[in-house]
């Protein structure tokens, strides 16, 4: 069986998106479990009717942990909210690559949801996607989506609740010490660019490379502020 956990926060606006791609798919021995953080606005009652199990939640991190803590799947499934996933059987095909080439843990490739003069197929591919493949076996990388056997997420002890910036990153790199990492590139993640958009391209992207380069050469960054869903603030 297949856990999806997604973490929100007032993800009203986009989560039927995903919810209606998983439910659109062929594969049928899954699971929904949204970990929320106290939305106030409706996304819990429309994960319920999407016939989701509801738990309480957190920062991301947070989420994930609780989601996999009441999961009944031996594979768990880590999704965004507000991801598009394709194709449109994008669970079927990822759980069939997963099985076929006897991973523990893997990732995916990821593009925007819509292209710009700074964020574009081309950027993602050359600052992220390429480099994730080339560096796959001596720096494993994989955010927004994260697909791992339970048995070794119990191992690694899941998410570290004190990292705030790449959590998902440093959780491959500790899973891959005991497991087989692969990247599963039949299918593709499309993220959305409301935090660039919101916090500004360049402080952002910043941001995350500083973090990876703390992260190749030394340690997790445990001291940079990570705002869960603030988008709509001014």
């Amino acid at each position: 069986m297949l856990s999806i956990i997604i973490p929100t926060l007032n993800e009203e606006k986009n989560i039927d998106r995903i919810l209606e791609l998983i439910k659109g798919t062929i594969f049928s021995d899954y699971e929904i479990i949204i970990a929320d953080a106290g939305s106030t606005d409706g996304t819990v009652k429309l994960a319920k009717d999407y016939d989701c199990i509801i738990t309480k939640g957190g920062l991301p991190a947070k989420g994930r942990n609780c989601g996999a803590e009441i999961a009944k799947g031996d594979v768990l499934l880590f999704l965004d909210a507000d991801l598009d996933i394709r194709p449109k059987d994008f669970v079927s095909q990822a759980i069939k690559r997963f099985n076929e080439k006897k991973l523990d843990i893997a990732s995916f490739p990821i593009y925007p949801q819509k292209n710009n003069f700074y964020m574009n197929p081309f950027t993602l591919s050359f600052f992220y996607n390429i480099p994730q493949f080339i560096f796959k076996d001596i720096f494993p990388m994989g955010a927004m989506g994260i697909m791992v056997k339970k048995d070794l997420f119990n191992k690694v002890g899941g998410f570290d609740e004190t990292i705030s910036l790449a959590e998902d990153h440093y959780f491959i790199q500790q899973a891959d010490k005991t497991g087989r990492f692969g990247i599963i590139s039949s299918v593709r993640i499309y993220m959305p660019l409301r935090r660039f958009e919101t916090d500004g391209y360049f402080r952002t992207a910043f941001k995350y490379l500083i973090c990876g380069f703390r992260l190749f050469f030394s340690k997790p960054t445990r001291n940079v502020k990570y705002d869960f869903n603030h988008y709509d603030k001014k």
